[in-house]
């Protein structure tokens, strides 16, 4: 009977450090992302990302899911970025077995919101597009103080977190502007009401890359209906359509029912945002419909 071996953390770490030296080494000849997932935190990302590295024309980032180059490690430059991405022989060999150019991504949920990320990103990865996916933000925000509280980068329960946003946030974005090699805890892990007005951090981007670089896909209608919101993902990507890959929820997390007041009073916070969002979808976003 064949035995399951456990790898231990160090271990891992290890083989991660050779791996991205080793990445970085052969940068010249590693590709670069033709998209990127960038958010919103808690939003179906890692389902979508597990979904399109089943594509077989699309080569996934080599260690991680989301490389983190443009919100937190950008100071590493472009060659430690590029380590992390397929080689160029492996995209030939998609590319004869496929008939299609190969393509690779990854996803950094906190792209979306990190106050240099967007220009980063347009600077470097020019061509890029991008995806994005939201949720209800009432839900949205639930979700991600429960993924935090998990992490222990949160010690507050939810309504009290929700409290202490604001001042927990005052002037963060303009410290890391001002900054570029500095980080935010509170800005990166504490933003629960912020990171669901949706609307505000979608219009920047559609000025910087334009709307024709960017997919906004509604969760619910994802996994609710897979199949055409795969299919139009797949269209906006130029991606040939075959077969369907496994659709699969990934890293829910158990939490208790949201007191209703507090559900009320978040929704009525986020109604003029959702009203500004569905205008700009031209449709309203699920959780308004």
């Amino acid at each position: 009977m064949n035995r399951i071996r456990h790898v231990s953390p160090d271990v891992k770490q290890r083989v991660h450090r050779v791996s991205r030296r080793v990445g970085q080494l052969t940068a010249g000849q590693r590709m670069l992302p033709s998209f990127l997932i960038v958010g919103a935190q808690r939003s179906g990302t890692t389902s979508m990302y597990r979904a399109l590295s089943q594509h077989p024309a699309v080569l996934k980032a080599v260690l991680h899911k989301g490389v983190h180059y443009f919100d937190m490690d950008h100071a590493r430059g472009l060659d430690w970025y590029r380590g992390h991405f397929p080689l160029r022989l492996s995209a030939e060999r998609v590319r004869r077995r496929t008939g299609v150019p190969a393509q690779t991504f990854e996803s950094s949920p906190y792209y979306l919101t990190h106050p240099l990320a967007a220009e980063r990103i347009e600077r470097e990865l020019p061509a890029v597009k991008l995806l994005v996916l939201v949720r209800d933000p009432v839900e949205r925000a639930y979700s991600a103080h429960a993924h935090e509280l998990a992490r222990g980068f949160e010690t507050e329960p939810f309504e009290r977190a929700l409290e202490l946003e604001e001042s927990r946030l005052a002037g963060e974005a303009e410290r890391l502007r001002a900054d570029p090699n500095c980080a935010s805890h509170h800005h990166q892990h504490n933003a629960y009401v912020s990171r669901g007005q949706y609307i505000d951090h979608l219009e920047p981007l559609a000025v910087r890359f334009g709307r024709v670089r960017l997919h906004v896909v509604d969760s619910h209608d994802f996994f609710a209906r897979p199949e055409p919101t795969y299919d139009a993902v797949l269209d906006f990507l130029e991606l040939p359509r075959g077969a369907y890959p496994l659709f699969e929820k990934h890293n829910a997390r158990p939490r208790s029912s949201m007191p209703e007041a507090l559900r009320e009073r978040l929704t009525a916070h986020f109604a003029p945002y959702d009203e500004r969002l569905g205008e700009w979808l031209g449709q309203p976003p699920s959780w308004r419909r």
